[in-house]
């Protein structure tokens, strides 16, 4: 895991392990930070979970989505859940709408990514944007003005079967950790409070 100090300098990349005691402090102190950032530029804040619910290893993003949903943070939007996932080919749309209806937004995205062996099962946060399906070859924009990414198995060979026969396992607790620890920082965010449930 990458040292994080606890002032007001924060790593263009964090990497957390979730098995890690400290993993959930260190998340959350991260994201709250990055938000807190974001005070004087935005009024909103849009979580965008990016995936598909018919790919195991790519249902991260809805399953963090849905899981909110059920968490009900009430500070910010939510795109992206099982039902009504966000991914390749709704992904402009969804950008599109989320710049006309939700002008003064940031957007924090999330979706799943691959990695090294030693990385599986950890997550990255960071600020600017991520590039949804770059796992896959895909050239899609960046998007969001915070990332995370969660590793949910071994790129470099096969990406698109490997995000099919990645074990629920190892995307479920990911998707846990990243949505209960996004909430708890929600709740720490001053500049959030007014926000109105969607």
């Amino acid at each position: 895991m990458q040292s994080f100090d606890t002032g007001t300098s924060i790593p263009s990349i964090t990497t957390i392990n979730p098995q890690n005691p400290a993993g959930l402090s260190t998340f959350t102190r991260t994201l709250t930070a990055l938000l807190n950032e974001l005070e004087n530029n935005f009024t909103q804040l849009v979580i965008l979970c990016i995936g598909s619910d018919r790919s195991t290893g790519d249902a991260l993003g809805p399953l963090v989505g849905s899981m909110l949903k059920e968490l009900r943070p009430g500070k910010a939007i939510i795109q992206g859940t099982l039902t009504h996932p966000v991914h390749a080919l709704n992904l402009e749309e969804t950008r599109s709408a989320i710049k006309n209806k939700y002008n003064s937004a940031a957007i924090l995205a999330i979706d799943a990514g691959l990695g090294q062996r030693q990385s599986v099962g950890s997550l990255e946060i960071g600020k600017g944007g991520l590039r949804p399906g770059a796992a896959v070859k895909k050239r899609i924009p960046p998007i969001g003005d915070i990332y995370i990414t969660g590793i949910v198995n071994i790129g470099g060979f096969m990406e698109l079967m490997v995000l099919q026969t990645t074990q629920l396992g190892v995307v479920l607790p990911l998707a846990r950790f990243i949505s209960w620890g996004t909430y708890l920082s929600i709740s720490r965010v001053g500049w959030l409070s007014n926000i109105q449930p969607q």
